[in-house]
């Protein structure tokens, strides 16, 4: 592919294709890209630059050749340095798609299961396994934007083999496979949090609970996860409520169940993080948008 084949840059966090998307862009400066979650999978090659990418609770310094993958309603953020060139590769999956591709004996999602010991967001491969990996993700580049005749049958084949290389790069893990740094009191802190959203959380509560300042508790906080812990719990709460309203789950029953008190604040928070209302999403999710459910933050500024 010639190097200068890069896509315009584009602030959209949401899909508008029914099964992916791929990207390939050049900045030469960006603002910091906010925290936030997609309801697709998410893979990202990093080609040139220095970038710190943050996933829920982990810091992953990442290196060009290095392979982020995210799972859907993750919440992520890459901190770019602004003194280089920041080049990447930024394939968006729908899910309905991906389990359509995977088979009985190939699962195609496996990699981005985050309830598999060794699972990983970060993919490190080595020069070979890396080379290859690269050269299936810039096939795929070049059959989506081809219009030649069977260019959509070679472009999905070359997703095939792509996530199939990306899921046999994640089961050969070793010990001297990156991991993302943490540090101990914020891991508890995101943890309770994770398994308490639904009840009353506050920063006073929490700092008490593990004998920290909370001054301490919010630097800490914001430099592990890349936002407040207000801003933490109410995505996290907001993540829940969307699955449990795609799944059938009635708006005034979601906002007791995901710890917002009542409907008032359930629907302005909703709105105001989406751009739709609770119903309207729900009338969304019937109206057969399947996998393309992407709804972000109205003002998210940059994509990955």
């Amino acid at each position: 592919m010639a190097k200068a084949a890069f896509n315009p840059y584009t602030r959209r966090q949401t899909m508008v294709e029914q099964d992916y998307e791929i990207y390939r862009y050049r900045s030469t400066y960006m603002n910091e890209v906010d925290l936030h979650h997609h309801d697709f999978y998410e893979i990202y090659l990093l080609l040139r630059g220095r970038v710190e990418y943050i996933v829920e609770n982990k810091i992953f310094r990442m290196r060009p050749g290095d392979w982020m993958l995210v799972s859907p309603l993750e919440l992520h953020q890459a901190r770019i340095g602004a003194d280089d060139a920041y080049e990447r590769i930024v394939l968006w999956v729908a899910r309905p798609y991906l389990e359509r591709l995977s088979t009985p004996n190939t699962s195609l999602t496996r990699c981005f299961d985050t309830t598999v010991a060794t699972h990983t967001n970060l993919l490190r491969p080595d020069g070979a396994t890396g080379a290859q990996l690269r050269a299936a993700a810039e096939r795929l580049y070049k059959q989506k934007e081809s219009r030649a005749y069977g260019s959509d049958l070679l472009a999905q084949g070359a997703l095939v083999e792509l996530v199939i290389g990306l899921n046999r790069a994640a089961e050969e893990r070793s010990d001297s496979r990156p991991a993302g740094a943490s540090d101990e009191v914020v891991d508890a802190v995101l943890h309770y949090i994770n398994e308490h959203f639904n009840e009353p959380l506050t920063l006073d509560d929490l700092a008490a609970r593990f004998f920290i300042s909370k001054y301490h508790l919010l630097r800490k906080f914001d430099a592990q996860v890349g936002t407040t812990v207000h801003r933490y719990i109410l995505q996290k709460r907001l993540i829940n409520a969307k699955q449990l309203l795609a799944g059938g789950v009635l708006p005034n029953e979601v906002c007791q169940y995901c710890g917002f008190g009542d409907y008032a604040n359930f629907y302005r928070a909703f709105k105001a993080e989406y751009s739709q209302t609770p119903r309207q999403f729900v009338q969304s999710v019937r109206g057969g948008e399947g996998g393309v459910l992407s709804l972000q933050r109205k003002d998210q500024r940059n994509p990955d």
